[in-house]
C-alpha cells in the first residue's frame, strides 16, 4: 500500500440515479416516491433555453416543499460557458433551504472549472450559514474533460463522484454514432482466415467502443476516493441492452448507472446490488479471516481457494453495501 492514504468520499448508495427535468414539476413527486437512490433535478440539457428560469424556480420550490425522504438529492446546473450557471448556483443555494446534497457540474473540462464552482459555493455557504456542505458530482463528457480527468478528480474536497456522459463525449470526440450509449455494429473485428480453409466464413466480434473511456474514468475516480457512475442508456424500451451496459460498467468498477426513465430504476438497483450468494460468501470470508488471525495466520483457504488481506477488503466492501441497502 502506498504511503499516500486516499480519503474516501462520503458513503452514499448510488446504484441508480434518476434524471428529472426541472421544467417538468409534475414529475417531482413521482421521483420522490420512487425507489431510486439519487435524484438529480436538471437545469441543463433537458431544459429548453426559454424554460431555464422557470425550471430554476420549480426546483427551488420543490426543494422547499416536497418530501424527498432519505434520497440523495442533486441539481445539475448549466455549464460554466453559459450565463445561466451563476444564477443556478446562487439562487438554488440561497433559496432552496438545506435539503440539497449535491451539485452536478456538466462538461467539466479542467480542474479550474471545479475551483470556480467551489469558490462560489463556499462563499454562499459562509454567507447563508449553511449547515450541510454541498458535494460535487462531475460529468466527464468531453475530450478535454477526459484528458484532464485525474486533475478534475483531485480538484476539490467536495468531489464525490465522476459520471460518464456518453452522448456529449461522442459528439466531442466526433465518434461515428448518434445513439446514447450502447454498442456500434462497426466497432468490431474479424477472426483470422482459416489457413486450412481460406474460404470459410470468418466470425465477427462486436466490441465495446466505450470501454477505454469508462475504465479511464473509473481509475481516476478510485484513485481519489470517488464513486464512478455510468451515464445514460438512451433506449429505455430495451431493458436487455440496459442490463448488458450496466453489467459491463459494474465489472469495470462503476457503482451505479443513470436512469433516464423510471423503468430503468429497478434494473440499476438490481444490477448494482450484491446478490445474496455474494453477500453470504463475503461474510464467510470475513469469518474465516477472523479465525485465521486468531491463529496467527495471514492467509487461509476457503472452498479450495486462497483468501488473504485483499480478499478481506473486497468482502468488506460487499458487506458494507449490503448493509447500506438493507438499511435504506
Amino acid at each position: 500500500m502506498s504511503f499516500k492514504i486516499v480519503e474516501q468520499a462520503e458513503a452514499r448508495l448510488n446504484r441508480s440515479e434518476l434524471a428529472v427535468p426541472g421544467s417538468r414539476p409534475e414529475m417531482f413527486e413521482k421521483a420522490a416516491q420512487s425507489d431510486v437512490d439519487v435524484i438529480f433535478l436538471d437545469c441543463e440539457d433537458a431544459v429548453a433555453p426559454d424554460d431555464k428560469e422557470q425550471a430554476r424556480r420549480n426546483i427551488i420550490q420543490a426543494l422547499n416543499e416536497i418530501d424527498w425522504g432519505t434520497k440523495t438529492l442533486s441539481v445539475r446546473i448549466n455549464g460554466l460557458d453559459t450565463h445561466y450557471m451563476y444564477r443556478d448556483v446562487v439562487d438554488i443555494l440561497e433559496q432552496g433551504g438545506e435539503r440539497l446534497d449535491l451539485i452536478m457540474i456538466p462538461k467539466v473540462g479542467t480542474a479550474a472549472d471545479v475551483y470556480a464552482v467551489d469558490m462560489l459555493v463556499t462563499q454562499i455557504e459562509a454567507a447563508t450559514k449553511r449547515k450541510k456542505r454541498i458535494g460535487f458530482e462531475h460529468i466527464i463528457e468531453t475530450a478535454l474533460g477526459m484528458a484532464n480527468v485525474d486533475a478534475i478528480a483531485a480538484a476539490s474536497p467536495r468531489n464525490e463522484s465522476l459520471h460518464f456522459g456518453v452522448a456529449d463525449y461522442a459528439a466531442s470526440t466526433k465518434a461515428r454514432t448518434t445513439v446514447i450509449g450502447g454498442p456500434h455494429p462497426n466497432y468490431g473485428v474479424l477472426t483470422d482466415r482459416d489457413e486450412a480453409d481460406p474460404d470459410a466464413p470468418r466470425a465477427y466480434h462486436w466490441g465495446d467502443m466505450w470501454h477505454y473511456a469508462i475504465s479511464r474514468m473509473v481509475v481516476a475516480a478510485r484513485a481519489n476516493g470517488l464513486r464512478p457512475i455510468d451515464g445514460p442508456f438512451g433506449d429505455f424500451s430495451d431493458p436487455d441492452g440496459y442490463r448488458a451496459q450496466a453489467n459491463r460498467a459494474g465489472v469495470l468498477g462503476c457503482e451505479g448507472k443513470w436512469a433516464i426513465h423510471p423503468s430503468q430504476i429497478a434494473l440499476a438497483n438490481e444490477l448494482f446490488s450484491p446478490s445474496d450468494a455474494e453477500v453470504t460468501k463475503a461474510r464467510r470470508i470475513l469469518e474465516a479471516m477472523e479465525q485465521a488471525q486468531r491463529e496467527g495466520k495471514g492467509a487461509v483457504s476457503l472452498d479450495g481457494r486462497l483468501i488473504d488481506l485483499a480478499s478481506i477488503r473486497q468482502a468488506e466492501n460487499l458487506v458494507q453495501k449490503a448493509d447500506a441497502i438493507a438499511g435504506k
